[in-house]
């Protein structure tokens, strides 16, 4: 078994990471550097909590380890995993900019450690039904994507997302856009940056509302919103070709089906309640969503450090999504 050590028992260690770690048998959840004693002893009354990082580097026989601590701190903690000879996955974004994320990713070439990014929207049940669209060909030549994460939540929290600066990987940007712009590279490849809109409309510690543009080499041009202060929220996807459009509403279901309790396993989970539509408006139909599967990114992780098949996510992919974010940064201060 893999032995892990995850950084971190906040939304995303106890939601995202710790329940497909303990559910995957290639896996044992050993180490958890978190305070919430209590509460990890009930959900995974096997694993080890300890009070820091280095207690978890001092705990024997680790083979990898899970960053799922506040972005800023993603740097020193990868740090800590790689130079202690460790498989290491941090989640998006994995650095707070361009230059960061590149010396993370040649520190871990040179000293031959397994590095990966957990880009976890690459498994969302729309997301896997829109890939394959593209992928067959049924859409014809994409020529305009539109893309969104939106939500109303007109007053700011106390978090560290709501407080943290741009400069330290805070705001809606780099949390939301880490998903969409690797989404929209994914699908249709290199871009640049043509126009973006970056607002602080709560007055918090970041930008929480954004409007990007983006043109790919290949020709499409990608819409991306993200928002916390959308009082209606337009179609997750719209999407346009020469052949047939796609369009899907709602958010994938896993992140609240997994904070409700729901474990993986169950064959409720990533299950959409509503089905995209494809066609024309003339000729629409419904096509169910094929269902959402983060388990997968485990799975893949578990092939490359056992079986040496890739990474499940090539962190250099995540490099181009950080270095457009540092490009629209750039634009917002001009």
């Amino acid at each position: 078994m893999i032995r892990v050590g995850l950084i971190g028992y906040g939304v995303a260690g106890r939601v995202f990471h710790a329940p497909f770690l303990a559910a995957d048998p290639a896996f044992e959840l050993a180490t958890v550097v978190t305070s919430q004693t209590d509460r990890l002893a009930v959900d995974h009354p096997g694993a080890t909590a300890v009070p820091d990082v280095d207690a978890l580097l001092a705990h024997p026989g680790l083979d990898l380890m899970v960053v799922a601590s506040p972005t800023p701190l993603h740097v020193a903690h990868a740090t800590a995993a790689i130079d202690a000879g460790l498989a290491t996955v941090v989640d998006k974004p994995f650095a707070p900019d361009t230059a960061a994320g590149r010396a993370l990713i040649e520190r871990a070439e040179a000293a031959d450690v397994p590095f990966t990014v957990f880009q976890n929207r690459r498994w969302d049940g729309d997301f896997l039904t829109l890939r394959r669209l593209v992928d067959d060909g049924v859409l014809g030549e994409v020529r305009r994507f539109e893309s969104r994460f939106e939500w109303w939540k007109p007053a700011a929290d106390e978090s560290w997302k709501s407080t943290t600066s741009a400069q330290e990987g805070g705001g809606i940007l780099f949390d939301l856009g880490a998903h969409l712009i690797d989404q929209a590279l994914l699908l249709f490849g290199p871009a640049r940056v043509t126009h973006a809109e970056l607002r602080n409309r709560r007055d918090a510690g970041a930008d929480d509302d954004v409007f990007v543009v983006l043109e790919h080499d290949a020709g499409t041009t990608s819409h991306l919103w993200m928002n916390a202060v959308a009082p209606i929220a337009g179609p997750r996807f719209r999407v346009l070709g020469s052949r047939s459009g796609f369009v899907s509403w709602g958010l994938d279901p896993q992140e609240s089906q997994l904070a409700g309790g729901t474990l993986p396993g169950d064959p409720r989970l990533g299950q959409a309640s509503a089905p995209g539509r494809l066609g024309t408006d003339a000729h629409p139909d419904e096509i169910p969503l094929v269902p959402g599967d983060y388990a997968a990114f485990y799975r893949g992780l578990a092939s490359a450090l056992q079986d040496g098949t890739p990474l499940p996510v090539d962190p250099r992919e995540s490099l181009a999504a950080l270095e457009l974010i540092d490009t629209i940064h750039t634009l917002n201060r001009k």
